[in-house]
């Protein structure tokens, strides 16, 4: 974490002291004197954190926080106010717009430090999500969207009454959905595969700290809340223990002596961030898939194929498997094009992978390597297997016309060529990447070979035959 934290302040004195505070911390801080210079070093620097005052020169605060989370480029930025005005108004504007957290002089040194601490470590684990990635290259740069479906709110309490008065306050003031859980229930009312709720609001008043603290430990540890936010609701003092909330992955503290408005807008923060990255690992994932798997017939595809095979031939080298390779093409797919349509040729793309896919085993591999042409390789396969799989994929294409958009029945066939990495000789089998390119030369030539015989068969590669 590379700690740059951006300090926003009109007033020098107050700059240069929190200068000093960060300095010692070993974080790097960076200064601007008023809102525009506030976004020019923040779209220029990329700082982790910003610590803004709400009383700037040419901007109110609340202003630069909008213009920073109307920004792809600045969005997710952790921003933290620290002003000295005491209006509740002003703390709830700042909520509105998309601050992190509010604190207002005189604040606690540990307790503000604490918060920095904890929304570094956030703010490093949605980079560590796309490190050495273009966010472009997986959606993640564009605007944000409000959310369309209300999450969903747990509130853990053993007591009746604080659970009543909490629903009650909150049910005008957020639009999630609620559910009470007691204390003891709260992991064991997340059921394996599937999601728990998406921000806890634990009772940590008075007795209940240390067992509230275990709590974000275990639901920091558990696969289906790890994500979650977590908000401890303490007493009107805050215990001095409490600051290890953030330390344990807490995402908020709130107290007793705040307003339910507050309480409200707070809750909203770590909603609006839990849900922003929960987008994230979402969008990642879909970009990794898509790395993967060709999008038309959801096969993998030529890269992910390529290196797969590469590890297959690397166990055949050392002798560990035998493996057979075939190319399948999809004998007249141009005229299917040409008559039909793409869209029809689209459909018959579509169809041939399901049957070869559902004719093949859970250990072999299926991709679409180009226009109309499949790669299957079969580890651990002999000659009389693999020639056997190559006769049932032809049979299984061709046995079932395929019924186009139009309500057109067409008759497909394809044409196989196999290779079986046993049949080469030793010099070409020394490295798996020898054995690989070797093996599907032969298997392409082989399907040459298929084409030229009357197509809709499998033909074996000249040194199998």
């Amino acid at each position: 974490m590379d700690g740059k934290i951006l300090i926003v302040d009109d007033v020098a004195t107050n700059r240069i002291v929190f200068k000093v505070k960060l300095g010692a911390a070993c974080y790097r801080p960076l200064m601007a004197a008023s809102g525009m210079d506030c976004l020019r070093i923040a779209r220029s620097e990329h700082p982790d954190l910003i610590l803004l005052d709400l009383t700037l020169p040419d901007l109110p605060g609340v202003e630069v926080i909008r213009h920073l989370r109307e920004d792809p480029a600045t969005r997710d930025i952790p921003v933290v106010v620290v002003s000295s005005s005491t209006l509740l108004e002003d703390r709830l504007s700042a909520f509105a717009a998309g601050a992190d957290d509010v604190f207002f002089k005189p604040y606690d040194d540990d307790l503000l430090m604490a918060r920095v601490r904890n929304l570094l470590r956030s703010r490093q684990e949605m980079a560590d999500l796309t490190e050495g990635h273009d966010p472009l290259m997986f959606g993640l740069a564009e605007p944000g969207a409000e959310f369309s479906q209300p999450g969903v709110l747990a509130l853990v309490t053993d007591r009746p009454d604080v659970a009543l008065r909490l629903r009650r306050d909150l049910a005008t003031l957020i639009r999630d959905r609620m559910v009470v859980l007691g204390q003891s229930d709260t992991l064991s009312e997340v059921e394996p595969g599937r999601p728990g709720a998406d921000v806890y609001m634990i009772d940590a008043t008075g007795a209940q700290l240390d067992r509230a603290l275990r709590q974000v430990s275990d639901l920091r540890s558990r696969t289906a809340t790890r994500h979650a936010g977590i908000c401890l609701m303490t007493g009107p003092r805050l215990p001095p223990e409490a600051l290890m909330a953030y330390d344990m992955g807490a995402n908020a503290l709130v107290s007793a002596e705040m307003t339910m408005a507050e309480v409200a807008m707070r809750l909203r923060s770590v909603m609006r961030r839990k849900r922003r990255a929960d987008v994230r690992r979402e969008q990642l994932q879909d970009g990794l898939r898509l790395a993967m798997v060709d999008p038309l017939t959801g096969l993998y595809n030529r890269r992910y194929a390529t290196a797969r095979l590469s590890v297959m031939a690397d166990q055949a080298c050392a002798g560990k498997i035998g493996l057979a390779v075939m190319i399948a093409d999809i004998d007249r797919f141009k005229s299917v094009n040409d008559r039909f349509g793409h869209a029809a040729g689209d459909h018959v793309l579509r169809e041939v992978s399901q049957r070869l896919a559902a004719n093949l085993r859970s250990d072999d591999l299926l991709a679409r390597i180009g226009g109309e042409e499949f790669l299957i390789a079969l580890p651990a396969t002999g000659l009389a297997d693999a020639r056997a799989i190559g006769s049932r994929l032809c049979q299984h294409i061709q046995e079932r016309p395929i019924l186009l958009p139009g309500g057109e029945a067409l008759q497909v066939t394809v044409s196989i060529g196999l290779a079986l990495s046993d049949d080469l000789p030793p010099h070409q089998r020394q490295t798996g990447s020898d054995l690989m390119t070797e093996v599907i030369d032969r298997a392409d030539r082989a399907l040459l070979l298929s084409k030229q015989a009357g197509r809709n068969q499998i033909t074996l590669s000249c040194s199998a035959a």
